[in-house]
């Protein structure tokens, strides 16, 4: 907990109910964490101690907060500080300027000040439902405009290679090449993937149970070469002399029998590149991006892709558009009378 009380409800909320996980609650404290440290190093100082003394002060304060060390003397001191509560309620929309400003000069991404941005907004519409503020010091403020990056994906070609480097004769092996499957067939995300029960697996049906962002669940349709690869890995750890000691429920664990982390997921990725030859920088969320590129350049509508993905919105999926723009050029010039 932050020993904050105000921060603490807030976080509370984000958990029990809001459904955020852990990992998303944890990056939300971080920023807050961060805008208090600032809070405190912008007004904590006489104004005769000058700009250059403030701002070291805070660089300190924020470098704690972006460490994650919570236990750290000077996190702590900020956060058992026992008017934070009321220095958040008292924020000016200058104050949030000021912390902008401070971000942009210590050469943080506009994406990253836009997710702190949007943290900030989150907690200020938290305290303005729950009556401890009456206006919203954000209310006049703009979010920075991001640069446009394109998801990065992989060609058919470049996924056949990807997905047959796995020895399947052996049991990681083959554990490993159904995960890789699994991942381009669903286009699920690493968390969700490594979070699969056995029992989520419908093999009659080819379909999956997964449990997305905020406790959503969603069935996905599974590929018949996933699904052979799923059925393979099963059969092959049933017989394994040590899948007694295995976790029952898991549908994917290491070679201790417990259940994978997305960190594993991430190291056998890395492995396979390694071996065939490709770039090192794809992770596993590369191949969630070629699913979804895959399945538009393939005739898959837009609101489709967007429940195979466990979107919320569907400008959120509205991004691989830009991947398909020849597609649909090619098929304007197929169709349109006057092309």
């Amino acid at each position: 907990m932050n020993q904050n009380p105000l921060i603490d409800e807030f976080l509370n909320y984000l958990k029990f109910e809001r459904h955020f996980s852990p990992h998303t609650a944890k990056c939300y404290s971080a920023d807050l964490a961060q805008f208090c440290s600032f809070l405190v190093g912008a007004t904590g100082h006489s104004q005769a101690a000058g700009t250059s003394q403030t701002q070291s002060y805070a660089t300190s304060e924020v470098n704690a907060a972006e460490g994650g060390n919570a236990t750290s003397d000077s996190m702590t001191a900020v956060l058992l500080d026992t008017g934070m509560g009321e220095k958040l309620k008292e924020v000016a929309p200058e104050q949030v300027k000021a912390f902008l400003a401070y971000l942009s000069n210590q050469n943080y991404s506009k994406s990253t000040i836009a997710r702190k941005l949007a943290t900030l907004r989150s907690f200020y519409k938290f305290c303005m439902r729950r009556g401890y503020i009456s206006v919203h010091p954000l209310a006049t403020i703009r979010t920075p405009k991001q640069e446009k990056s394109l998801p990065k994906f992989l060609e058919v070609d470049e996924i056949n290679k990807l997905l047959s480097t796995p020895d399947s004769s052996t049991l990681l092996g083959c554990r490993d090449r159904a995960m890789l499957e699994v991942l381009y067939s669903t286009g699920v995300r690493v968390s969700e993937l490594v979070g699969l029960n056995i029992e989520d697996v419908d093999f009659s049906a080819r379909t999956i149970l997964i449990r997305g962002k905020g406790r959503k669940q969603r069935i996905s349709p599974v590929g018949q070469t996933a699904m052979v690869a799923l059925h393979r890995y099963l059969e092959m750890r049933r017989a394994d002399a040590r899948s007694a000691n295995f976790d029952p429920n898991s549908l994917f664990v290491n070679k201790h029998g417990q259940r994978l982390s997305t960190r594993s997921v991430r190291r056998k990725l890395d492995k396979y590149l390694t071996e065939c030859g490709m770039d090192p920088t794809i992770s596993p969320h590369t191949l969630r991006h070629s699913f979804a590129t895959h399945m538009l350049n393939n005739g898959a509508d837009l609101r489709s892709v967007q429940e195979l993905l466990g979107h919320q919105s569907l400008s959120t999926t509205q991004v691989y558009t830009h991947l398909t723009t020849p597609r649909l050029k090619q098929a304007y010039d197929e169709a349109h009378p006057r092309s």
